[in-house]
């Protein structure tokens, strides 16, 4: 069965840090992107930041860039994101999401989202 669980959220200070965990089960990293999307009631899903295991190529959305990180770890089959410097702003339920591809391209219809978790920053 495919599935993508996380963990790692919870409730952290301002300019505190926490890691994000995306683990699948029953795939593995190989020919993926994983997207981390975040989402506050009332407001559209932000894509975050995502990575393609092609080559390892990032992208961060401008509202993350030099605070957070993603990577992954094949040994594990596992996805991270580190958040850095957390602001009150970044409070919000956090998806991890992959699909099989490239940031270019797609292969199949494959889409798989795990359940989400919640970020809370605040004194």
């Amino acid at each position: 069965q495919v599935q993508l669980v996380e963990s790692g959220g919870g409730l952290v200070q301002p300019g505190g840090s926490l890691r994000l965990s995306c683990a699948a089960s029953g795939f593995t990293w190989d020919n993926y992107v994983v997207r981390w999307y975040r989402q506050v009631p009332g407001k559209e899903r932000e894509l975050v930041a995502k990575i393609q295991s092609a080559d390892d190529n990032t992208n961060y959305a401008d509202s993350v860039k030099g605070r957070f990180t993603i990577s992954r770890d094949n040994a594990k089959n596992t996805v991270y994101l580190q958040m850095n410097s957390l602001k009150p702003e970044d409070t919000a339920v956090y998806y991890c999401n992959a699909y099989r591809g490239t940031f270019e391209f797609r292969i199949g219809k494959s889409d798989y989202w795990a359940q989400g978790t919640q970020v809370t920053v605040s004194s």
